[in-house]
């Protein structure tokens, strides 16, 4: 996959960071420390999901 990455914009110089890509209808998120590591794909569906779970809080650790 080729496509350009970003880190979120509140994640400052830290390096605890994810990254995300937008490639089709696909979304890949990768560990910035490690950019030739593994990534994980998802559907466009099932990131909005979790983005919807994660803002509202209800995730659970």
């Amino acid at each position: 996959m080729t496509t350009a990455w970003r880190k979120s914009s509140r994640s400052s110089n830290g390096t605890s960071c994810v990254e995300v890509a937008f490639a089709g209808d696909d979304v890949a998120t990768r560990d910035s420390k490690n950019p030739t590591g593994p990534m994980l794909r998802f559907t466009a569906r099932s990131w909005t999901g979790f983005l919807n779970e994660a803002k509202t809080n209800r995730l659970s650790r």
